[in-house]
């Protein structure tokens, strides 16, 4: 039982210092890399511990005896040795605390990693849709005005160029939310589009388009090329009464060359406008390190080479 009254003096004090220690110094000063306020504290709680402690050892001490202090015996090292089990079970729950506190602490940093990458795939897909829908309007009215024009003369072509329209719009709006489409598709939806622009250029468009070695096997992401075609179609200028764009497409193993190149005046200052920024920027979000972009003009032609590598790194 003096045992036990013993300790019951000394708990106060183990309670206090252990409190103080996980419910202050550490998550306060010690979690929050406060590291000179949580030394001085930690000092200033060890101090307070030892007074604290001395007292509890002299009034348990007189409490057994009934406070005839002739009785007492003198605790020096047994002192020492209680101040240090005092210091041990206050460092032993607050290496316990400081566990929990990590492991809540990495916790919170993984769920807030998670979100973050949640976030940032959002933006990422909310960009590439809104990257996606960058085709300029000007190509669909300068269409329907030519198909206006071809309708009221009655002309035969009318029909293959509302089917043609209908085709490429039904590329634009609807297979470009795929990640993924076979080139054969973007290489057809390219031709529908030549053979509407020459409907309306007519005899002052001269275009040719080459492909090789393409397959259904391969695929790339929606309106990849499109953009290019039609950036040559607008921003391209007539010489000699013609409009030339020449375009290739070469399929090798893991790689696309894309090139395409034409007339150009260099005496007016290039006019890329929004839709090649647009193309780096879905060039550098789908294929990362994956793509060379070389763009080029001389004083007659404007060139943009492509190299793709469908091989993720």
């Amino acid at each position: 039982m003096n045992v036990v009254y013993f300790s019951l003096f000394l708990m106060p004090v183990t309670i206090g210092a252990t409190y103080v220690s996980i419910y202050k110094l550490l998550p306060d000063y010690l979690i929050t890399k406060r590291y000179f306020l949580f030394g001085l504290y930690s000092i200033y709680t060890l101090i307070i511990l030892i007074f604290g402690a001395i007292f509890s050892i002299f009034f348990a001490l007189a409490f057994l005896t009934d406070f005839k202090f002739e009785k007492m015996t003198v605790l020096s090292k047994s002192s020492v040795f209680i101040i240090t089990s005092i210091c041990l079970v206050t460092l032993v729950v607050s290496a316990f605390k400081l566990l929990k506190l990590n492991l809540k602490q990495s916790k919170n940093n993984a769920e807030l990693e998670a979100k973050i990458l949640e976030a940032q795939l959002k933006l990422k897909d909310q960009e590439l849709k809104y990257l996606k829908m960058q085709i300029h309007p000007h190509f669909l009215f300068n269409t329907l005005n030519t198909m206006y024009g071809y309708a009221l003369k009655k002309a035969e072509e009318t029909p293959e160029m509302i089917l043609k329209l209908s085709n490429l719009l039904d590329y634009l709006l609807y297979q470009v939310d795929k990640p993924l489409v076979p080139l054969t598709d973007e290489i057809n939806h390219i031709k529908d589009y030549i053979s509407l622009e020459q409907m309306r250029f007519n005899e002052t468009l001269y275009v040719t388009f080459s492909e090789e070695s393409c397959s259904n096997s391969i695929e790339v992401a929606p309106m990849l090329f499109l953009p290019f075609v039609e950036n040559s179609f607008k921003h391209g200028k007539i010489e000699d009464g013609i409009l030339s764009i020449d375009i290739s497409i070469q399929c090798e193993t893991n790689n696309i060359k894309f090139n395409i190149k034409n007339s150009h005046t260099k005496s007016t200052p290039t006019q890329l406008g929004i839709g090649l920024e647009n193309i780096k920027k879905r060039l550098e979000l789908l294929y990362t390190d994956r793509y060379e972009l070389n763009i080029n003009e001389n004083d007659h032609w404007f060139e943009v080479q492509l190299k793709l590598s469908l091989a993720h790194a």
